[in-house]
Formats: C-alpha cells, sequence, structure tokens
C-alpha cells in the first residue's frame, strides 16, 4: 500500500473507534487474522472475531468522552505507521483495557503513546500500542 492509503485507512480506523463508536468499521479496516495489543496491561487480542467482542463489550464503550488525543509526530511508510502522541482523559469510566480492575478515580490523566501499526494486503494486520503505566497508575494515586 501506498503511504497515503495508509493514512486514509489508519484515519478510518480511527473514526470508528472514537469518533462514531463503531465496532464493524474499525474491523473493516483490519485483515482476518489481525493482532492488537495493549503491551502495558497485555490486553488485546488475534483475529477478528477476538477483536469485534473485544472492541464491542469493552474497548469502545470504555472510551472517556474526554478523551483527547494530539499526534506529536508519526512516520509512514508502505508497510507501517508509528504515531506517538498526547493523550489526556477524566478517569470517569471502568478501563479494563487501560487500568485493569480500577474502577473510575475521576481524576486527569495524562501520558504519552506511542502506536506501531503493521499493514498487509491492503488492510491492518496487526496494532501494538505502549505507553509508561507507572506514570499513569502515579496519577490516580495507585502507585508512590
Amino acid at each position: 500500500m501506498s503511504v497515503q492509503e495508509n493514512l486514509s485507512l489508519w484515519d478510518k480506523h480511527i473514526r470508528g473507534e472514537f469518533m462514531e463508536k463503531d465496532t464493524d468499521l474499525s474491523l473493516s479496516t483490519m485483515v482476518e487474522d489481525a493482532s492488537v495489543l495493549t503491551v502495558p496491561t497485555g490486553w488485546g487480542g488475534k483475529g477478528k472475531a477476538e477483536l469485534k467482542s473485544l472492541y464491542r463489550d469493552e474497548f469502545i464503550p470504555s472510551i472517556p468522552p474526554s478523551w483527547t488525543h494530539a499526534t506529536t509526530n508519526k512516520v509512514v511508510t508502505d508497510d507501517y505507521i508509528v504515531e506517538e502522541a498526547r493523550i489526556q482523559l477524566i478517569h470517569t469510566q471502568q478501563m479494563d483495557w487501560f487500568l485493569p480492575g480500577i474502577p473510575p478515580t475521576g481524576k486527569p490523566i495524562e501520558f504519552d503513546i506511542v502506536l506501531i501499526v503493521q499493514f498487509r494486503d491492503g488492510k491492518m494486520a496487526a496494532e501494538r500500542i505502549y505507553w509508561d503505566q507507572a506514570a499513569v497508575l502515579q496519577q490516580i494515586g495507585h502507585l508512590e
């Protein structure tokens, strides 16, 4: 795929997750055996069937309305996107993919994130997401 096609597909994927909150739209951007992994928590899955239930039941409904994502750097090739961003949110919802087992604290959280997206056959094949979990836990008072 071209750089522009990768960017368009990524934008469509993000639109499904964060704007339209549409699981099927997000999954339409992925190959059948796609994988997603949030490295700090180990949350994720492999294959559209598994990802569909994770996106529909856990990830998309738990995104707080205060969530903002400001891209600070993006590198795009024919096979990958690597994106660095600053995330801000208020922890008003249970988010087990992000803070497993921790009920909403009402506290503001701000952190940097790195997303690595791999493309294959014109769609997303893998997404790996990294952030500093200790910094997040510190902000909500769960780590001194």
